[in-house]
């Protein structure tokens, strides 16, 4: 399981901790680590606090050894070699697990320039449901062909395991869609899980990956260099990135993307989106909530389907 390679990482208090009291580590989303406070992760949509035994007692305290020592782990024992990474917050690991850090930064021509004194993780699991999309491809298709379409919901509610079933079926072939070339542009290494370049969770036979860029330009790059029928992209919000997708739009490619917000109304209300919605960009807009579920699909002029 792709989850192991997560956990081996941890230090081996942590890691037991683990193995007593998650029963199901495909359910584990987060494990947090702050030094000097309890241990807590975010399993099957709730916060859990374990004990220091698994079973009773104080709360497991991390310690900032335990902290560094995780970071010496996933960066192979050289921090320095993930400075690019680290500069935004976070190292992605191979499996598409995000660890992401917080501490001082150090600043350099007034931008970040890395981060030390780490004092807090966040590791977020990454997880391959091969068909949990299933229920959305009725919605989302026509004439055998994916719709432009744009999954919404606040953080953890698996937007990104969605797309990239998606993204696998799709390249692939389902009774929905005939087998097209997709590309992801995967920005934080998440939806493919690359490590050294290589994917490591299954986006399907016929899909590409540029892997550690920048949306925006990677979009553009995957367009002019692979020419994808359906371009896939995670966590669009800036107007570059907006504008990268209309530019896609334009050339043909069918668009998969996922986007921050609670609902469709909060959505509309973003600037960056606002006009969007208003051109009628999207074709379907599904909303999502605890744990995948579908809360809502909505049409490409805002009304329920």
């Amino acid at each position: 399981m792709q989850e192991n390679r997560m956990i081996n990482l941890l230090p081996g208090g942590i890691r037991m901790i683990v193995g007593d009291v998650v029963h199901d580590t495909g359910n584990l989303q987060e494990i947090r680590m702050r030094a000097g406070k309890p241990l807590i992760f975010m399993y099957r949509g709730e916060e859990l606090i374990p004990k220091k035994d698994g079973n009773g007692g104080a709360g497991y305290i991390v310690s900032k050894e335990e902290i560094e020592e995780l970071l010496e782990r996933v960066s192979s024992y050289s921090l320095y070699a993930f400075e690019e990474e680290m500069k935004q917050g976070f190292i992605t690991v191979g499996g598409g697990h995000r660890v992401g850090m917080a501490g001082q930064t150090v600043i350099e021509g007034g931008k970040v320039k890395n981060l030390r004194y780490i004092t807090s993780v966040n590791i977020r699991m990454s997880h391959e449901i091969p068909g949990c999309a299933d229920k959305v491809f009725p919605l989302i298709t026509r004439c055998q062909r994916p719709l432009h379409t744009l999954l919404v919901s606040p953080p953890g509610c698996g937007k990104t395991t969605i797309l990239r079933d998606m993204i696998r079926q799709i390249s692939n072939g389902n009774s929905y869609t005939k087998a097209m070339t997709v590309g992801v542009v995967d920005e934080r290494s998440e939806i493919a899980g690359a490590f050294c370049g290589i994917p490591q969770n299954d986006l399907g036979i016929r899909t590409d990956v540029m892997d550690a860029c920048p949306k925006a330009e990677g979009m553009l790059m995957m367009i002019r260099s692979m020419r994808p029928q359906v371009l896939a992209v995670d966590e669009i919000g800036e107007a570059e990135d907006v504008q990268a997708v209309a530019y896609a739009m334009h050339c043909g490619c069918k668009m998969l993307a996922t986007a921050h917000a609670e609902s469709m109304e909060e959505l509309a209300g973003k600037p960056v989106f606002s006009r969007m919605i208003e051109e009628r960009r999207f074709d379907r807009y599904v909303i999502l909530k605890k744990r995948g579920e579908l809360e809502a699909v909505f049409d490409s002029g805002g009304r329920v389907m």
